[in-house]
């Protein structure tokens, strides 16, 4: 995904040593589903402290990882009040242990999905491009430790896989539009990754936060199925979302923004150029 992907993919294929992935022990519930709108008096809790039980020891990787660059450091904490909209919201929803599910925003009704399709950077501008989709961030999700940064995730040692969070309209852009554009960018049957990209927080999924998206999914995932018989399994995951940590600031939009300035605009087919 950067100049550090050879090095962290290496890292994730052969597994970290026991003793590092075994420091880290969390507590974690499953998530609930929350609107947004419930969310606002809750704010002053994402400038608050956030207590964890994980007893990781920093230090171990933090000289390693500090050197290739990456997050900013393996203890780093991402500062989401810098972030773009949606991801203050994501964050405060993330803190409450709550995976969104819908939103008011500018009198429209939002509704909530994220999807795992390799490196997040060309997912999120797959899913930019999608009429009817408002908002995207990029972030770490279906992982227990709470307030996972990049270089936490690379290395492993939280569980999550990197993200794409879509807001989307669905009187414009029905659940199984979000559905087609992921399939079409992502080999199901890949185990932990997608392209040159290899490693857990690779991995792929589909991560419904509604009943409704559930059965979409799973009626697709079927689909999908079909067309190979049993020859091989689909190794995309899909499951109940988790709560969705958003990514550093310079993750976000990152085609859009970056300096190869892809365009985000409805309906481009231009090719998307993940490491452009």
């Amino acid at each position: 995904m950067k100049l550090t992907t050879a090095v962290f993919s290496s890292i994730a294929l052969v597994g970290l040593p026991r003793y590092f992935v075994g420091a880290f022990t969390v507590t974690s519930k499953l998530p609930a589903r929350s609107k947004v709108s419930t969310l606002n008096k809750f704010r002053h809790l994402l400038f608050r402290s956030v207590s964890t039980t994980s007893t990781a020891h920093p230090m171990i990787f933090e000289k390693f990882f500090s050197s290739l660059g990456g997050g900013g450091g393996f203890s780093a904490k991402i500062d989401y009040s810098t972030l773009p909209y949606p991801c203050t919201d994501l964050a405060i929803a993330a803190v409450e242990g709550k995976s969104l599910e819908e939103i008011e925003r500018n009198g429209k009704s939002l509704n909530v999905a994220t999807f795992a399709g390799g490196c997040f950077w060309g997912l999120e501008l797959a899913y930019q491009r999608v009429p009817g989709v408002e908002y995207t961030a990029v972030g770490y999700q279906q992982g227990p430790e709470l307030q996972p940064n990049y270089d936490q995730v690379c290395a492993g040692a939280t569980g999550h896989t990197e993200t794409v969070c879509v807001f989307y309209d669905r009187k414009v852009c029905p659940y199984e539009t979000l559905l087609d554009t992921f399939f079409e960018r992502v080999n199901p049957f890949t185990i932990n990754g997608q392209g040159n990209d290899f490693g857990k927080q690779y991995r792929t999924g589909v991560y419904y936060h509604s009943e409704e998206q559930e059965q979409a999914a799973r009626n697709r995932f079927a689909k999908e199925q079909a067309q190979y018989g049993t020859k091989e399994r689909i190794a995309t995951e899909c499951l109940n979302a988790m709560p969705f940590w958003p990514a550093e600031k310079y993750h976000q939009q990152y085609l859009e923004n970056g300096k190869s300035s892809q365009s985000a605009e409805k309906g481009c087919k231009d090719t998307i150029r993940c490491y452009g």
